[in-house]
């Protein structure tokens, strides 16, 4: 007898890991605090993960008369043999269809010919976690509960990572200088609701699921995941890089990563490498590593000397990935990989070390599900980005790296993943392959101020820099043309985007706005807070603006020091600071800055609605809320310019920065949005919709499942 499809896809799959494995041993781009970081032992993980597999084998004959069952009821029903999900991170149809009128992306005109091409509504606010966690679910944020890369902390005001949390022993035994844990780390993914592959998973559907935003940790399902964004470096952050300098005239620390100053002795340069806390101190003093840089007497390049290895670093070009082994005390260890690029030898040296990431080899947390698949990716592909946002935007953004680098590592990192995505699309015949690409975002973030979209001109200006975005939309377009020839004739082909892009020229301070209007006070006479809402007078205070546009009211009952009574108050409030903000002009040039806001009670719904903000500033194109207000550091400045080389944004009104929705078939709506992704998939496989999704299926009257 044959194995169904699906079957046949799942077994192919874990006949490449174990063979795989069996051949060797396998032992701050948005400000913000990350996700934490705490020791396992990834020996013992890797053991229980081998314990699970082979209890997954054991009662595997049980499980799959159950999955045939499953098939055989909902095979009248399905429309496909296979669904592959291209993301791609912030891709603009505005861009997308500038380019396609010039013949220029020839393999998406293809689709929106034979198929279609829409523009997908994101979600409000239009930012990467809440609108993937849609995308996933189906449902508004006030049922999946992310609303923003931060969430309010209503105790102590302080700004958490909305979306994941990595938590050390609840106790430990303090012996001198050694602290011993009594218990193991937790790791916990915030958002709620069941992503789709789940649903599909429970009627028998297998799929493979590639770097999603806010997956991490990784929820088991019939399936593979590698988990995206919001995974942290090995220091607990979403993306801390190194740089070593000679030069001291530096102002303070760079945002984003650690700034340190070394001395030059004649060609040798010696320091230390930062890395994670070390789990058995007392005290919690960070792990080190030396490094000694011999620099090549030609001026070509260097050497550098780390314990048990050397690698030889041409001037102005990455390292390969290097890996990092952190000793700490009782002989515990820590594996992380990093690259090394020499910026500059003279007058000054230079070296840049991106963020350590967590080894896939040997992962410190969980990357994956199962937890092997990390393993198997580096055993196959060798050392992978594992950092949610591995492309490093802050390092250019403060001059540590310049454009030319910033390209190179980002284009390697989506090589890593383009390999990753090819791989499943070979292994799964019938089922899910979804893949999220974050060059896309990433790039236009930094050379959107080179397109004519925001206000490039002709690139005259810059000619190096100018046509690197339209570069990359042709790059995608080669991509999807490479997936478009491996298609059978029932796989339905999803190209789509979170959202697209806007220009981000002038910064606004909602914090210094509610100051200046009184909903917010500081205390004694104060002008200025220095970050984190640091001497903010919460007794006087009836709101205060936290992450990419939320506003949140000093709720009495729920905030710790809340101020405004819930109800009629409330909504008094609330509508004073919607009169106020909206329509606000910029003195430089009279332009309206914010265009709507949203009052949170009109557009979300759920179990969750409480946790996020109040109200959400929609702001106009050319705006974005400053680098200052979205962690609390404010003065009396509403408005200043923009001065990043971060330039492109989409964190406004999202009517301004839909997504894109490429198919390979038909949509039956013309208005569709991310929301409608997750039950769209469901129908194609006849799997009906669970109740509690808020989106629509976007196939065609007639082609859906019942």
């Amino acid at each position: 007898m044959s194995l169904p499809r699906h079957n046949r896809s799942c077994g192919r799959f874990a006949a490449a890991v174990a063979a795989a494995l069996a051949s060797g041993a396998v032992a701050h781009a948005y400000v913000g605090p990350g996700a934490g970081f705490a020791l396992a032992s990834s020996f013992l993980v890797f053991l229980a993960a081998f314990a699970l597999a082979a209890l997954v084998f054991i009662t595997s004959p049980v499980r799959l008369i159950i999955r045939l069952v499953r098939r055989l009821r909902r095979r009248g029903r399905s429309r496909c043999s296979r669904v592959v999900i291209v993301g791609l991170d912030g891709m603009s149809p505005v861009v997308a269809r500038r380019l396609m009128d010039k013949g220029r992306l020839p393999n998406f005109s293809k689709m929106a010919r034979e198929g279609a091409f829409l523009p997908l509504r994101s979600t409000v606010p239009s930012a990467s976690p809440v609108a993937w966690s849609t995308f996933q679910t189906g449902v508004n944020p006030g049922k999946h509960g992310i609303f923003d890369f931060l969430a309010s902390n209503r105790r102590t005001y302080m700004p958490d990572l909305s979306s994941a949390q990595v938590r050390g022993p609840g106790r430990s035994l303090r012996l001198g200088k050694y602290r011993i844990p009594l218990g193991g780390a937790s790791v916990s993914l915030k958002r709620k609701s069941q992503p789709f592959w789940k649903v599909l998973g429970e009627h028998g559907v297998f799929s493979i699921v590639l770097r999603v935003p806010i997956t991490f940790p990784p929820e088991k399902f019939h399936g593979v995941m590698l988990s995206g964004m919001c995974v942290p470096d090995l220091r607990g952050t979403q993306g801390s890089f190194t740089h070593f300098t000679t030069d001291a005239t530096g102002d303070g620390e760079p945002t984003g990563g650690l700034g340190i100053v070394v001395t030059r002795s004649g060609d040798t340069v010696r320091c230390e490498i930062p890395g994670p806390p070390d789990p058995l101190d007392a005290e919690g003093r960070t792990l080190t590593m030396p490094l000694t840089v011999r620099l090549n007497g030609d001026g070509t390049g260097a050497v550098l000397d780390l314990p048990g290895q050397r690698v030889d670093l041409p001037l102005g070009r990455f390292s390969p990935w290097v890996r990092l082994t952190f000793r700490g005390r009782l002989r515990s260890r820590v594996q992380g990989i990093c690259r090394f690029y020499l910026s500059r030898l003279t007058p000054e040296f230079g070296l840049y070390v991106t963020p350590i990431n967590i080894d896939p080899a040997s992962p410190a947390l969980p990357l994956s599900h199962p937890f092997v698949y990390a393993p198997y990716l580096a055993k196959v592909f060798g050392p992978f980005a594992t950092l949610g946002l591995a492309e490093d935007t802050w390092a250019l953004n403060e001059g540590v790296i310049d454009e030319a680098a910033f390209l190179e590592y980002a284009y390697a990192i989506h090589g890593e993943r383009e390999t990753m995505f090819f791989d499943a699309l070979a292994k799964v015949d019938d089922g899910v392959v979804a893949c999220v690409f974050d060059i896309t975002d990433r790039v236009q973030h930094m050379f959107w101020r080179y397109t004519p979209e925001g206000g490039g001109g002709d690139g005259a200006d810059a000619p190096e820099a100018a046509g690197t975005v339209e570069r990359l939309y042709e790059r995608m377009d080669d991509m999807v043309g490479r997936v478009l020839s491996r298609l059978g004739e029932d796989d339905v082909l999803i190209v789509m985007s979170d959202h697209g892009f806007g220009t981000f020229a002038r910064c606004v301070s909602l914090n210094a706005w509610l100051l200046e209007n009184g909903f917010l006070a500081l205390e004694g006479d104060a002008d200025r807070c220095e970050g984190y809402f640091k001497g903010v007078d919460w007794k006087r205070t009836r709101a205060y603006a936290l992450g990419l546009g939320g506003i949140f009211i000093n709720q009495a009952g729920r905030e710790a020091q809340g101020t405004v009574s819930a109800g009629a108050e409330k909504a008094e409030v609330k509508q004073a600071i919607i009169a106020g903000l909206t329509g606000i002009k910029d003195p430089e040039s009279g332009a309206n800055a914010v265009s709507r806001v949203f009052d949170a009670d009109d557009v979300y719904s759920g179990p969750y609605c409480d946790a996020g903000p109040d109200l959400i500033a929609g702001f106009a194109d050319g705006y974005r809320v400053s680098w200052d207000s979205v962690t609390g550091k404010f003065d009396s400045t509403v408005f200043e310019d923009n001065e990043k080389a971060w330039g492109g944004d989409h964190c406004v009104d999202p009517d301004l920065v839909p997504g894109v929705l490429f198919c390979n078939r038909g949509i039956g709506r013309r208005d569709p949005g991310i929301v409608d992704l997750a039950p769209t998939v469901l129908d194609l496989f006849g799997v009906p919709k669970p109740r509690y999704m808020d989106g629509e299926s976007l196939l065609p009257a007639g082609e859906g499942g019942d």
